[in-house]
């Protein structure tokens, strides 16, 4: 290579683009297809656009969303903020039983949780179709599941309320009923993820399907399997606090009675007391799920 073919440092920016632009017309003969316009994929990307927005427009318009309530209500959000300061418990006996209806929220969380991830172990694996090749089957047994995850895990809680009366048991059984339908669909992927060659092998040295599913695909699967279970605790934590609002147990009814009454500082103190657990179970479950999956945890 002479010295004139290589570039030299001190070249200027727009003797570059000079050369860039010399060289255009070559790379047009040679790369047509790079520089024409897809007009095709333009156009569905602009029609796209515009139906969402048409679609935005005509939602705001028929649910009557009001802009200048928006902003006369800030003001009284205002006046709410200030109401809550400071956050405060009142006497040590209300203070004890705060802390026992966040130890019943944390327990109907994680049984919740636990029963979920039980109950939906073996649907997991039978809706998996490298599990269970019967289409029929594995169509039946995905769309029960789809069923029961569609139903928001609020109106599970009030279904089971009225099956089982008021307390943490309908609201044990609202996230675990919520949850079985997440879990089966998430530990069914899992599964069809899985690298098939520990099953062949498994197979292929005489093992039985149970053998290959038991040797093969568990240990691949149950880390993944466990990650999901410590996230799902976290998240319903928080779900448990709201099901308890309409009676499902937890610190979520006396949430809705400090409302009621208009005592702000204690609901201040009650939003303080569930952001700082959840804080605590999202730093706690972060590291379990990292060292699970034998990942370093990430920092924050």
């Amino acid at each position: 290579m002479t010295e004139a073919a290589i570039p030299s440092a001190h070249v200027s920016a727009p003797s570059l683009r000079q050369a860039a632009l010399a060289g255009r017309a070559g790379l047009l003969a040679r790369h047509p297809g790079v520089f024409t316009p897809n007009w095709r994929r333009r156009g569905a990307t602009i029609a796209t656009l515009t139906v969402l927005a048409l679609l935005l427009v005509c939602g705001f318009a028929s649910l009557d969303v009001s802009w200048s309530r928006i902003v006369r209500g800030l003001g009284r959000l205002g006046e709410f903020a200030l109401l809550m300061l400071p956050p405060s418990f009142g006497t040590f006996d209300r203070l004890e039983l705060y802390l026992l209806a966040l130890a019943q929220t944390l327990a109907i969380a994680f049984l919740g949780t636990l029963l979920a991830a039980l109950l939906a172990l073996p649907f997991g694996f039978l809706a998996a179709r490298n599990v269970i090749p019967n289409v029929f089957a594995h169509f039946v047994v995905r769309r029960v599941l789809d069923t029961i995850r569609a139903v928001d895990v609020l109106i599970w809680a009030l279904i089971w309320i009225n099956v089982v009366g008021l307390g943490p048991f309908a609201g044990i059984l609202a996230i675990m009923t919520s949850d079985w339908g997440a879990f089966g669909k998430l530990f069914s992927e899992a599964v069809e993820a899985a690298d098939r060659r520990a099953v062949d092998g498994i197979v292929s040295t005489g093992g039985s399907k149970l053998h290959a599913v038991r040797f093969g695909l568990v240990p691949q699967v149950l880390p993944v399997f466990l990650s999901q279970v410590l996230y799902f605790f976290e998240s319903n934590t928080r779900s448990a606090t709201i099901i308890g609002i309409v009676g499902a147990g937890g610190i979520g009814q006396h949430f809705a009675e400090q409302i009621m009454v208009l005592e702000w500082q204690h609901v201040a103190f009650l939003v303080l007391l569930v952001l700082v657990t959840v804080a605590i179970i999202d730093a706690l479950s972060s590291r379990l799920r990292f060292a699970i999956i034998g990942a370093p945890a990430r920092a924050g």
